[in-house]
């Protein structure tokens, strides 16, 4: 029994793909092009880290080594090369109350365990069911992330030092900048966004964002402009990331503190992960891999718990500048978190002298990029429901959480789904020349259209025998069998006959699993969907 199950289990684990390059081909220029998209993604991703340290209430050094640690894994081992993972904001709100209440101890402890959800995830390839996600959620799901993410870089048009973590996990509150350093900023962002826009009409030779940092970086410097800088958010100056067994007590009440926070963890950060996984993949033609991803993801969060990190997922900002810079390989994702790593250990002073201002020009450029501008225009052109869960997304991905969000919608959208194929059921019927009425039922016959199916007989009036013919029809729910039973027992009790008919396999199996097929005759040994079945009432019951 032991090696049965050791062996299902095995057979669920299949040889991951580590190719470098998507399509196998690896030239120079795409190498040169994958180290400087991977260095344009490492210095976006100090201020972001450290942002989202200090909403999780935790040292800056611990949010950098966890995109370090989390970017260096997925890297390698992720389901698709070219994509940015990291310390993120979506789980760094979740993260707040769990640092406030128990230390930062409890919040290694529960990385480690949230990446061991992640890695089970993954071996039992649950990341399918992303597949159920519809269009208009993952639109909702892009235009929320490119609000929150224009939203966050706001934080930088403070005072360095004012703002300070609110209630609900983010950023707010701090003096605005005003007069001429709020004009140098503004001025700054939009020099930086003004080289990412036109640069691509000249050359493709350096990424558009690097060059945008570079060339305003190279302007405050000279002109020993007074404006933020990477330094005045924190130092990020530090060692390399020590392993570090989380100090808990190993009891069940620590699991009863950890695991809920895990669990909430682990599913924001594959909801955002696959999500990415999947725009990504739009952008450069590449499919699969969410299992592998889950897996990757898992595998990275349980040794960022290990070694002082604050755990992550896939990040769509990053992503989205790796994509556009010309990143399609694994070795822009290598070369962003060994860049990072190396900013922390040696280039930190350089680093620190980066404008924000540069950095927020970046960041505008891809909420410009990230947007999904063309469902404004086609909110008055699809049905009234999937606009409606577009917004919906987009709203409660702003004001919640990206994962609340993705649930939302996907109810919402199932549950339309459920109604407009309620409506859908019907029947046309006709007298056999041997007197048996037959119903040829239309539609799916589930939880949604059971009342309707009920209504479709008249059974006062109908001949001693009824054939209802599902050929076009499905039997889907235990409420399909339970309408099924008390039609042919509102039939029974008038002293006639319930048949059914073309039964398609899985409608089949699902009624003589249930106990409600009649066989005539002993043996049944080859079904034939020409086979007339009787129906046998009182299995369910009237409840």
């Amino acid at each position: 029994m032991a090696k049965a199950l050791l062996a299902r289990y095995a057979s669920r684990i299949s040889m991951p793909d580590l190719s470098i390059h998507p399509t196998g081909r690896l030239t120079p220029g795409q190498v040169k092009t994958d180290l400087l998209s991977g260095l344009t993604v490492a210095l976006a991703l100090v201020p972001e880290a450290v942002a989202f340290a200090f909403v999780a209430g935790v040292h800056p050094l611990v949010g950098l080594y966890a995109a370090f640690m989390v970017g260096l894994i997925t890297a390698v081992f992720g389901g698709r090369p070219g994509m940015i993972s990291g310390a993120t904001g979506a789980l760094a709100v979740v993260m707040v109350a769990l640092v406030a209440d128990h230390g930062v101890e409890y919040l290694f402890a529960t990385v480690v365990l949230m990446g061991l959800l992640q890695i089970f995830a993954g071996v039992m390839h649950w990341g399918k069911f992303i597949r159920l996600v519809p269009h208009p959620v993952m639109l909702g799901f892009v235009n929320g992330l490119a609000i929150v993410i224009f939203m966050a870089q706001l934080t930088q048009f403070k005072v360095p030092g004012s703002a300070e973590v609110s209630g609900h996990g983010g950023i707010g509150g701090g003096e605005w900048l005003s007069g001429t350093p709020l004009l140098v900023m503004l001025g700054l962002v939009a020099l930086t966004m003004a080289v990412i826009w036109l640069l691509p009409k000249l050359t493709r030779i350096v990424p558009a964002p690097l060059a945008g940092i570079a060339v305003t970086a190279a302007l405050v410097i000279a002109l020993g402009l007074d404006t933020p800088r990477v330094g005045d958010m924190a130092s990020i100056e530090g060692g390399f990331p020590a392993f570090h067994i989380p100090m808990v007590p190993l009891t069940w009440e620590t699991l009863e503190i950890i695991l809920p926070y895990a669990v909430i963890l682990a599913a924001i950060g594959l909801i955002e992960s696959l999500l990415t996984l999947n725009l990504v993949g739009e952008m450069t033609g590449q499919r699969g891999g969410a299992s592998q991803e889950c897996i990757a993801q898992g595998l990275a969060n349980t040794v960022t718990g290990f070694f002082g990190g604050m755990g992550g997922c896939a990040m769509i900002g990053q992503s989205m500048i790796n994509v556009n810079s010309g990143g399609r390989t694994r070795i822009a994702g290598i070369v962003a978190a060994l860049f990072l790593l190396s900013f922390i250990l040696f280039a930190s002073p350089l680093i620190e002298l980066i404008p924000l201002a540069a950095l927020v020009g970046v960041m505008f450029m891809v909420v410009i990029g990230t947007f999904a501008w063309n469902s404004l225009r086609i909110l008055f052109r699809v049905p009234l429901t999937d606009a409606f869960v577009i917004v919906l997304v987009t709203v409660v991905t702003v004001y919640e959480d990206l994962a609340v969000a993705v649930v939302v919608g996907v109810i919402v959208s199932a549950l339309a789904y459920a109604w407009n194929n309620a409506r859908r059921i019907h029947a046309r019927s006709y007298v056999t020349p041997e007197g048996a009425k037959v119903y040829q039922v239309q539609g799916p016959l589930f939880f949604g259209s059971s009342e309707g199916f009920a209504e479709l007989f008249n059974v006062a009036e109908d001949p001693q025998t009824v054939i209802v013919d599902f050929a076009d029809s499905r039997v889907v729910d235990q409420s399909a069998l339970q309408a099924i039973e008390a039609v042919a027992a509102k039939y029974q009790a008038a002293g006639k006959r319930l048949q059914l008919r073309h039964l398609s396999r899985d409608c089949h199996r699902l009624l003589t699993k249930a106990g409600h097929l009649m066989v005539d005759s002993d043996d049944d040994p080859d079904y034939a969907l020409a086979v007339d079945y009787h129906v046998r009432t009182g299995i369910l019951g009237g409840h």
